[in-house]
């Protein structure tokens, strides 16, 4: 191992301790803990989680996945971030078809899933209660991303919905990497910055989008093609 390799590596693992211990919120962390307690009947003999969820992926990633929040059943339940929910089941079957993981599934921790040039975030590392973080909750898991983006050589930023896209775009001008206003999020919008990184726009691969027809398989797995024409 490359001593920047170790050096990334020591750093990315510091942070997720770090964003694992936080407190900032309060309203998130009683809800984490009281789905933790409730359970789904599904899951009613695991153990939950129930505390902010980690990055996940390759400490060197130049592709960062920028999500919302984890689900309250998912990546709360398991650990991990997109990690035995619907989302998950979606997002790693077409990482793993572009190249970027070496396994079309993700069910729980412990299951072999790895990720190539590839990390994945969410604006909000916390399960909140609707899906909805508020305004403020975003702004406290800003400087995780400030961190993460410090630590990563990314070339390429995808955010998966407006609220990630827009906390993107916000992070990226407040750090002078562009001093335009925000661009408009689409599915497939492309904002080049100045230093010659990229942000792009997907849909969410949530349940509302996929059950909808939305988003479709072809829709996200032209996304990561795209993210990896623009990678090499």
């Amino acid at each position: 191992m490359s001593s920047n390799h170790a050096s990334n590596t020591r750093n990315w693992n510091r942070l997720n301790t770090s964003v694992v211990k936080c407190k900032a919120c309060p309203r998130l962390i009683e809800h984490c803990q009281e789905i933790a307690k409730i359970k789904r009947r599904a899951f009613i003999d695991e153990q939950y989680w129930g505390k902010p969820v980690a990055n996940f992926g390759d400490p060197r990633a130049e592709l960062l996945i920028v999500g919302l929040a984890p689900g309250a059943h998912g990546a709360n339940r398991t650990g991990r971030i997109f990690t035995g929910d619907r989302s998950g089941e979606w997002l790693y079957r077409a990482l793993h078809l572009a190249g970027f993981a070496n396994q079309r599934e993700s069910t729980h921790t412990n299951d072999g899933l790895e990720l190539f040039n590839c990390a994945i975030t969410n604006v909000c590392h916390c399960a909140p209660p609707l899906n909805r973080p508020t305004h403020e909750e975003i702004q406290n898991c800003q400087p995780w991303l400030t961190q993460l983006v410090a630590i990563l050589p990314v070339k390429v930023f995808l955010a998966f919905g407006q609220i990630a896209w827009r906390a993107t775009a916000e992070y990226l001008r407040h750090h002078d990497l562009y001093d335009g206003p925000l661009p408009k999020f689409s599915h497939g919008a492309m904002f080049h910055l100045p230093d010659g990184r990229i942000l792009l726009g997907s849909y969410h691969p949530s349940q509302q989008n996929t059950f909808t027809g939305r988003l479709t398989r072809p829709m996200l797995n032209r996304i990561f093609k795209t993210a990896k024409r623009l990678l090499y």
